[in-house]
Formats: C-alpha cells, structure tokens, sequence
C-alpha cells in the first residue's frame, strides 16, 4: 500500500549532522571530472576567458539550484528528496519518471563509471590493472581486470552502506576531506609556487582570443558546459538522505549552500591553476586529457614527472572512492521511497531490521551498477542522460514555484534566495542549454529523452500491481 510524504522516513535513523550533509554534497560532486574535463571544454571554446567563464556560469546555475532546493528540501525533508519534490509538485508519474531514469542509467551509471575511474588510474600503480588484460573472455564478452577491481569496488561500498549511515558518513567523510586537502594542494602549489611565464603571457595575454560577444559566444559557453555540469553534479544526493538528516529544516539548505559553494570555488581555482600553469594549448592536447596530471609535471619539472603523475592518480582515486560512497549511500534511498508509494519492488522499501538501512534497495542498484560495468555501456548512456538530468532539475525548480501557489499553507522555515528571479533566470539558462543541445548535440538528447519516455508504460504496470 503506498504511503503518504509524513510516513515514508519510516524506521530511518536520524545519524546525519551539517559537516555528514555537507560532506555528502561535497564529496559526491568531486569526482574525476576536474581533473579531466578542461581539456575537452578548451578545445571547443578555443579561448582561455570563455574556458574559465563556463565554470563560472556553471558554479552560478549550479548555486542558484542549490539555493531553490534549499526550500523544497526545509519543507519536505523525507527520504527520496527530489523525487518527493517532483511528485508533490506535479503527481506521481513525474517523481517516478526522475526515479526510473535515477535507476536506469543517471546513478548506477554514474557509480559504474566512477568506479572503472578508480581502477583505471589504480593501474597507474598496478599495471596489471588494465582494460587490455582480461581475466575471463575477450571483447564484449570477456572481464578485464579494470572491469573486476571496478565491480570489487563497487560491491563493497554497497555492503558497508548497508551497516548503517553512520559506517557510510564516517567513511564519506574521511574521503571528502582527503579530496578537499588534495585540491587544496594543487591550488594552493599552482597559484603560489607553479606559476608559468609562458603560460601567463599566453593565456592572459589574449585571455578572449577570437571570442565575440554575440550569438556564436553563447553557443559555445553553452554546449560546452556539459562536461562542467557533469562535474558539477551530484549535490542534489543529499536531498535523498533527507529521512536521515538531524535538524533537517536547518541543515539540509546549509549543507546545499556551503557544499556547493566550496567546491564551485575549488573548480574554479583549479582551472586557474591550470591557466596559470599551461598554455592554453596544453591544456587542449594532455595526453588522455589528464590536465591535472599535466599541470602537476610542469609543475615539478621533467626530473619529476613520474611522480607528479602517481600523485596525480592517487589523488583521483581518493576523489572517485569517496563520490562513488556518496553516491551509492544517497541512490538508494530514492528507490526505497519510491517502493514506499508502490512504484517500485516491495522488498525495496523495506530496512535491515539491525540498521535500519534500505538494504535490498542498495543491493538491486549494486547488481545494476555491476551489469552496466560489465557491459561497459555507461559511459554512452552518461553521455545520452546529461540532457535528461537538466531536464529533471528544471522541472524541480518551476515545482518550487508551481508548490509556492498550490500549497501556500506549506510549513517553509528557508524560503529560496532571490525568489521568484533567480529561479527564473535558472530555468531560462537551463532551457537555453537544452534547446542548445537539441540543435546541436542531437545524439546526445535523443537517447536520453527516449529513455526517460520508456518509463511511462513502466509507471502504469507498477500502478496496476500497487492497486491489485
């Protein structure tokens, strides 16, 4: 039988305080995309400005979203966040909507990619750890040894998420600070000791290049930003702890505030570094568009650069450890809200009666995790959902302004920032990427839209079995 919003934290333990939440946004953002995507974005903006000014357009949505969910997550702080928030705006198919495509592709894809991050740069250490070298098989078909030090990963922070929030908290923060303190260090080495004088002169010197001011400028900024919004994701994880937060009116729109605030500020400071490192065109074409690693070797010299790689590897596993903790501990929930209602496996809304963790929940997305690991399709269904993950925080910000008129009667103890004009600006940009992406992007629109409409005859089937 589905329950209603004021039961559906049942049986959860309340063991998450402000530095737990705020250490969840921040360690489930910080994945390996800062190390990585600068390259890419470089390329396509051509310019050391707009490189840098997509991140900051990025940090601005991204804190203008965090700020809106502020309120949603105050008012309704039950376990399965955004997807309460998108069935209390605009009905259940909506909320399952966001919740099957969370399953399907947007989280486990997420932590299978992350995890194979982890094992390929532990091949950094271990050569043996490898996508060439196959345990079982070959191809399609056959286990590399990347692929199995992925899934062991994989499989073990599902089990210890199952021996309760604390177990996961306490491992999330000794992760999130080690990735803070390694970005920290690159910064703080970069801007002080590492500075380049080639590099200054290049990319200061004609820090727009070509850049105009029109149309064109925009479209860049705007295609390009996918790789920074997917480095930027994931702080919307915290809402789905919401059940177990303490104190959740106060701290989970604190936590959204400061996690997302600090590392918007450790992203852009990083792509500092790098400009005040490497010249653009090094930033461009690093081997495997590790830019980090690139920055780190200029840094330390030619005498160095082995090292400078190995800590640049250590540093990107600590970061991918900790997210894919973050990640796999938050998914879960949603998935045990969304049983809660009768739309998902009635097993799955149920708790380990010892830890009172959605331990069936974090099985089902482990197996899922693994089996995409396995078919090492994740990285194109990533790829396919970014369009559908905006999507989905569009949606929840006008279900802010849509709950603001429907529900006036609504108990709100954080009310948004800059009400109704921030979330309007964040819809309009937002809308502006997608249509951005549709035209210019389409193989990277299309899948994912599919995808999510595959889930309609899916909502309809589990309505049926939740009214037999």
């Amino acid at each position: 039988m589905a329950t209603t919003a004021a039961d559906v934290n049942g049986g959860l333990v309340k063991g998450l305080g402000l530095v737990d939440a705020s250490s969840l946004v921040m360690g489930s953002m910080i994945g390996s995309g800062i190390f990585i995507v600068a390259a890419d974005i470089s390329r396509q903006v051509n310019s050391p400005g707009l490189m840098l000014l997509t991140w900051l357009v990025t940090a601005a949505l991204t804190l203008t979203a965090a700020l809106s969910y502020g309120e949603l997550a105050a008012a309704m702080p039950h376990a399965g966040g955004q997807y309460v928030y998108l069935r209390e705006a605009f009905g259940p198919l909506w909320g399952f909507l966001y919740g099957w495509s969370m399953f399907m592709v947007i989280q486990t894809g997420t932590i299978a990619a992350v995890a194979v991050a982890f094992a390929k740069y532990t091949g950094v250490f271990f050569p043996f750890i490898s996508a060439a070298n196959y345990l079982v098989g070959s191809g399609r078909i056959g286990v590399t040894t990347q692929q199995a030090l992925a899934i062991a990963v994989i499989v073990f922070l599902s089990w210890s998420n199952t021996r309760g929030i604390r177990t996961g908290a306490n491992v999330q923060n000794i992760f999130t600070f080690a990735k803070v303190a390694s970005l920290l260090g690159l910064i703080g080495f970069g801007l002080l000791v590492g500075r380049n004088a080639e590099a200054v002169t290049r990319n200061f010197g004609d820090f727009w290049g070509a850049a105009g001011w029109n149309f064109q400028t925009v479209r860049l900024v705007g295609v390009a930003m996918v790789g920074a919004l997917f480095s930027s994701d994931s702080w919307n994880n915290v809402t789905f702890t919401a059940g177990e937060v303490r104190n959740p009116r106060r701290n989970l729109p604190l936590a959204l505030a400061l996690g997302v605030t600090v590392v918007s500020l450790l992203y852009i400071s990083c792509n500092m570094v790098y400009l005040n490192v490497l010249p653009l065109e090094a930033i461009q074409h690093a081997p495997e568009d590790r830019v980090a690693t690139a920055a780190a070797a200029a840094m330390l010299g030619d005498k160095l650069r082995p090292a400078a790689v190995q800590l640049m590897a250590a540093a990107i596993m600590i970061s991918t450890f900790g997210c894919n903790n973050g990640i796999i501990l938050s998914g879960a929930r949603v998935y045990y809200a969304m049983a809660r209602d009768g739309l998902f496996f009635r097993r799955a809304g149920t708790l380990e009666p010892r830890h009172h963790t959605p331990a069936f929940s974090l099985g089902m997305q482990c197996v899922w995790a693994v089996l995409l690991t396995l078919s090492g399709s994740y990285s194109d269904l990533l790829d396919y959902v970014i369009f559908a993950v905006l999507l989905f925080y569009i949606l929840t910000i006008a279900g802010l302004i849509v709950l603001r008129r429907t529900r006036p009667e609504m108990e709100r103890p954080y009310r948004a920032i800059g009400y109704p004009v921030l979330p309007a600006v964040y819809i309009a940009a937002a809308g502006l990427i997608e249509v951005l992406l549709l035209l210019y992007k389409p193989n990277y629109t299309w899948p994912g839209l599919i995808i999510v409409l595959l889930g309609v005859p899916v909502y309809f089937i589990w309505r049926r079995k939740a009214s037999l």
